[in-house]
């Protein structure tokens, strides 16, 4: 007889699969960086599209020919740097040991946290402080915050707020960096470029309660076993004994709605101006792109209108990675884009 091999359905990798928490998208590492910098950014799904592209990969079957991609639109308007967080490495992971904020905050941000009145009225005497600890410190991460007052298609004012990790070798370049960030914009440009590999995180689309067939992906039950009335449900919970439910057994319950990251998306380009990208009559569900915006190769997570997370790859750390799918002379670089799509997506 041919040998039985029957994997379980549906990964546990993600359990428990709940609500996520927030809506701001969480990272535990960060990749290594020898250059002073911002390691991410944010901004707004506002939607997908395609383009025509020269294909510079070297071992593809249509290397230096024109290929469709399907491509996501992000829209990224500057971001604040509201103050910075330090932290000291221990035994029991990364621990915070000082911090420090701007008095020039906007006022939307005292919408998301409250600003204390005897806050210090220098940055100077707060930089100090934290030089002073120098020594200690590990990481430095920028607290920054973004501002949907200025896109159009999000409908509020209430700003994310964020830690972003600060690259860099010597603690004391480090600071001095972070020193000139405070309380100024930040343009995407600065921090990413056309041709780079980034991470992407986002909160999924929310599918409220599902049954195990959706949610888990287990067979439904045929003809002869479904004679009681149902068929979409598992054949049974488990043996006699233990005595109880394991956490294993595929049930109804939560779907969607929950934090995913996708690595190595392509950044295609990096744009000012919106009108450049727009669809007739705009994007379905968003609206106008008014703000600086990234075209990335490829889907994102979550549904228009979403907060998306950007950072630099973790799983591609040099060009001669990259030299191994490109061709040398694009590697520092930039696809050639023929076209993008401005059909109109409202089918009319």
């Amino acid at each position: 007889m041919p040998t039985k091999h029957r994997p379980r359905r549906g990964s546990l990798a993600f359990s428990p699969k709940k609500r996520a928490k927030s809506e701001i998208p969480r990272y535990g590492a960060w990749p290594p960086s020898k250059k002073v910098k911002l390691l991410g950014f944010a901004g707004y799904k506002a939607g997908m599209t395609h383009v025509i592209i020269k294909d510079d990969r070297e071992y593809s079957p249509t290397k230096d020919e024109e290929i469709f991609v399907p491509a996501t639109v992000i829209e990224a308007p500057n971001m604040k740097i509201a103050g910075i967080r330090a932290y000291k490495d221990t035994t029991y992971g990364l621990k915070p040991i000082g911090e420090f904020w701007t008095v020039n905050l906007d006022k939307e941000l005292k919408r998301r946290v409250h600003v204390a009145k005897n806050q210090e009225k220098s940055d100077e005497e707060s930089f100090r402080r934290l030089e002073g600890i120098k020594e200690s410190i590990s990481k430095v991460r920028a607290i920054a915050y973004t501002r949907p007052k200025l896109v159009s298609g999000v409908p509020k004012k209430i700003p994310e707020i964020m830690e972003i990790e600060i690259g860099g070798e010597e603690i004391g370049d480090i600071l001095e960096y972070s020193k000139s960030l405070l309380g100024r914009e930040i343009k995407v440009s600065e921090v990413l470029e056309e041709g780079e590999f980034i991470d992407v995180s986002a909160i999924t689309n929310g599918k409220g309660f599902q049954g195990p067939v959706k949610r888990w992906g287990i067979m439904t039950q045929n003809e002869k076993q479904g004679r009681g009335g149902k068929r979409r449900h598992i054949g049974n919970l488990g043996p006699w004994f233990p005595s109880r439910t394991r956490w294993t057994v595929p049930q109804a319950g939560q779907l969607g709605y929950q934090q995913r990251t996708e690595f190595n998306k392509e950044i295609i380009s990096i744009g000012e101006d919106g009108g450049e990208i727009i669809p007739d009559g705009g994007f379905v569900h968003y609206g106008v792109v008014k703000n600086p915006y990234l075209l990335v190769k490829g889907s994102v997570p979550g549904p228009k209108k979403r907060l998306i997370r950007m950072r630099e790859a973790m799983r591609m750390q040099s060009a001669q990675k990259i030299s191994d799918i490109h061709t040398p002379e694009v590697v520092s670089g930039v696809h050639k884009v023929e076209y993008i799509s401005v059909k109109s997506q409202q089918g009319r």
